[in-house]
Parts: structure tokens; sequence; C-alpha cells
């Protein structure tokens, strides 16, 4: 019994790759898993709205740097035959000197959205890498539940062909051959459900991994990656999951916001300095041409009185954000443990079940041999070969299940984590540095190009 009983797991380990013809070599999930994160739109997405919150950093240093512009003006009269032409050409330039630490405190709260933004991508990747598992192993699944209503469906046809000529030959009844062609029946609507079912899952698979899944490799649970018990998994996730990380950054962000919004109410200082010429034409000439070279240099102080309001009400608004912001951690913490207690505890309800579904096909198809045989000397009817079938089936079909929630749910532990990344699973690819765009646009003073070319 045992020995049949691990011919059969050995087979439907295998069985997907029964479904379809098979290629020059097998996909495995780790290549599955490197080209979706190349390739997964939605991750490209993301790294790009990375590189977008990367210039507002730039933009908020702007307010150190001062304005320049070049000015100019040129007019034309004509009164009573006398034309006049006069203009004026100039350089000005501005400085702000102090702006109540407004922009100071842009630009901490840009980075620490670049920050929280990195996180976030971070969690992106996590959340790509584990969409990509579970579409891989969701075909396999659905494959093998498709050949396993295949097998069933060539059972229920031979057990027509024999309930007819059984009743051929006197030796059974009409109702034999219904109940055996009413079984066929359903098995072809479960067989043609699960096709579709298998067809559906090869699409998704496509979408996220950006290939078609041909001959897949069985997969066995990430045990040697995964914390050794469920409170160290909780310590490692509250420490470092990308998520918790973006919000607690956000909060950063948040209080620098309170901080740029009081600084309106205090004063402001700015300098500025500037050149001009003007000159006039008058024809005919009855006067003096001629024209002027002006140069100034200036201070301002502005100090807020009152500003109808808005001050006030903007410093109100960013202080409940910060509130909100560190709703938020909390928010992310409590997802963050139920996934991991989720996630733990199908893991090991998974090791048992997979485990108790051997022992019962084994016994449930040990229990058709018999039915059958007994069957063949008249001490069981048809239907009670069907039962014995079909308990068969359903127990195949539910190992299969588990054997797929058993390993997707190590994949969970580690996304619960925060580790389920390119480096941590050892995937031969480049990973994406997002700081690198970063430390290219920082400091920039001027270009329309981005660092790579566009």
């Amino acid at each position: 019994m045992a020995s049949m009983s691990k011919k059969l797991c050995a087979a439907l380990l295998v069985s997907a790759s029964l479904a379809i013809p098979g290629t020059a070599s097998a996909e495995t999930i780790f290549g599955a898993l490197t080209r979706a994160y190349q390739h997964n739109s939605s991750l490209n997405s993301a790294r790009a709205g990375v590189r977008v919150t990367d210039e507002n950093v730039p933009i908020a240093k702007s307010g150190y740097r001062p304005i320049i512009a070049a000015t100019g003006s040129l007019n034309y009269q004509n009164s009573s035959g006398t034309d006049l032409r006069t203009g004026s050409f100039g350089v000005q330039i501005n400085q702000t000197l102090f702006d109540g630490f407004q922009t100071r405190n842009n630009v901490l709260s840009a980075k620490s959205r670049v920050f929280a933004a990195r996180e976030s991508l971070r969690n992106t990747e996590q959340n790509t890498l584990y969409n990509a598992a579970a579409a891989y192993l969701d075909v396999i699944r659905d494959r093998q539940i498709a050949v396993l209503r295949g097998r069933n469906l060539e059972f229920l046809e031979e057990q027509v062909r024999a309930a007819r000529s059984r009743f051929d030959v006197g030796e059974g009844t009409r109702t034999d051959v219904a109940q055996a062609e009413a079984s066929r029946s359903s098995a072809v609507a479960q067989l043609t459900a699960a096709r579709a079912q298998a067809a559906s899952s090869a699409a998704i698979y496509r979408q996220i991994v950006g290939d078609e899944p041909n001959d897949l490799q069985p997969v066995r649970p990430l045990a040697k990656l995964l914390p050794n018990n469920l409170g160290a998994a909780i310590s490692q996730a509250v420490a470092q999951h990308p998520a918790i990380l973006a919000t607690r950054h956000l909060v950063d962000s948040a209080g620098f916001t309170v901080n740029s919004a009081e600084g309106a109410m205090l004063p402001g200082v700015s300098a500025s300095a500037g050149v001009s010429r003007s000159f006039s034409d008058r024809t005919p000439d009855i006067g003096t041409n001629g024209g002027s070279t002006v140069g100034s240099v200036g201070i301002s102080l502005s100090i807020p009185i009152y500003q109808g309001g808005r001050a006030s009400a903007l410093v109100r608004q960013s202080k409940e954000s910060l509130g909100q912001a560190r709703i938020e951690v909390d928010v992310a913490l409590d997802q963050v443990r139920a996934a991991i207690t989720s996630a733990w505890a199908q893991y090991d309800a998974g090791a048992e079940l997979v485990a108790a579904n051997r022992e019962l096909i084994s016994a449930a198809q040990l229990a058709l041999e018999g039915v059958s045989e007994e069957r063949n000397v008249g001490q069981r009817t048809t239907l009670d070969v069907l039962n014995a079938q079909a308990d068969v089936i359903t127990a195949q079909i539910n190992q299969v299940s588990a054997e797929h929630d058993y390993v997707l749910a190590s994949f969970a532990i580690l996304s619960a984590v925060g580790e389920l990344s390119a480096e941590r699973l050892g995937l031969q690819v480049t990973s994406y540095r997002p700081e690198e765009h970063y430390e290219a646009v920082k400091d920039k003073w001027f270009g329309l190009r981005t660092p790579d070319g566009r």
C-alpha cells in the first residue's frame, strides 16, 4: 500500500507535464520569477513612479536657488508726425534668504517621500513575485486536475461499456447502464470546466510572467528560507517589512510638512539685484536721443500679519495628515501580523493535510479495487463502483490542491516577513537600484533630459 501511495503521489507531481507537449527544457519557478521581475508591466510602472517621486527633491531644492530672468520692452508712438520709439532690456536676479525654514522642511519631506516610495516599490516587487509564484502553482494545479478529470472520464467510459455488456448478456439492469451513463456525462462536464480553468490560469500566468506556461516543473516549499517559528517571523516583519517601513517614512514626511506649513507664518527675507538699459529714438529729431543704464540691489522683509486664515488652516490640515500617517503605521502592522499568522497556520496545516491525503488516496484506491471485484461476483452494484471512483477522484484532486496550498503558503510567509526578494530567492537577475536615478537628479540645477537620455 505504501509503495502504491508513493507511485501515485509521484504521478501527481509530474502530471502537469502530461497536459501539454514538452519543450526542450522545463520551466522552473525561479525562471518564471526572474522574467516577472524583469518584464512585469505593473512592476515597471511602479519603478517609473519612484523616478517621478525622485524629482520632488530637486523641485524642493529650487527654493534655495536664485531666480534669474531677462526683461525687455519696445514701444512705438506717433503723435503729430513725430515718431517716438522707446525700449529697455535688462537682467533681474531674485534670491530668497529666509523663508521660515519652509524650503529646508520641503526638501526633508521630499526625501522622506523618496524613501517611502522605495519601500513601496520593494513591497510591489514582493507582491509581483508572490503573484507570479501563485500563477505558476495555479497552472500546475489546474493542469493536474484536468489530467485527473480526463482519467476519471476514461474510467467511467469503461464502466459504461461494461454495464452495457453485462446488460446485453442479462447479468445487469438498465438502471446500472443509466447510472454509469449519468456519471460519465457529469465527468464530461467536469473535464470541460477543468480545462477552461487551466486555460484561465495560463492566461493569468502570461499576464504576470510575460511568457507562455510551457512545461512547468514541480515546486517544493521554501522551508530553508523561512523563520524558525511564528514569533520570529512577526519580529522580523515588524523590523523590515517594506509596507511598514514605507508608512514610517511617510510619518517623517508628514512631520516635515507640518513644519513647512508653520514656516509660512514666519517673516521672509529676500534679496534682488538687476541691471537694465533704456533707450529712446525720436523722429524727426527735435530733441536729444539717448539712453541710460540703471543698476539696483535691494533686500526686502515680509512679516505676515493676517493671511485670511489660509496659513492656519494649512497648519491644522498638515497636523491631521500627520496623525493619519501615524495611524497608517498601526494599520500596516496589523495587516502584516495577520498575514503572517494566516500564512503560518496554512503552512503548518498544509504539511499535515498533504500527508493525510496521501493515506486517503491509498485507502480510496484500495476500496475501489475491492468494490470492483465484489461487483464482478455480484456482491456489489454498479452504483457502488461509481461512488468508490468518485471518492478516489475527490481525494486525488484534494491532494493536488493541498500540495498547491502548502507550497504557496511558504511563499506567503516569506512575503509577509518582507524577504520575498530577488536577492533572497537567488534569482539570476540584476537587481533594480532606484537610488541610482535619485543620485543622478537630486542636485541637478538645470537640464531637460532624463538620466536615461529622454
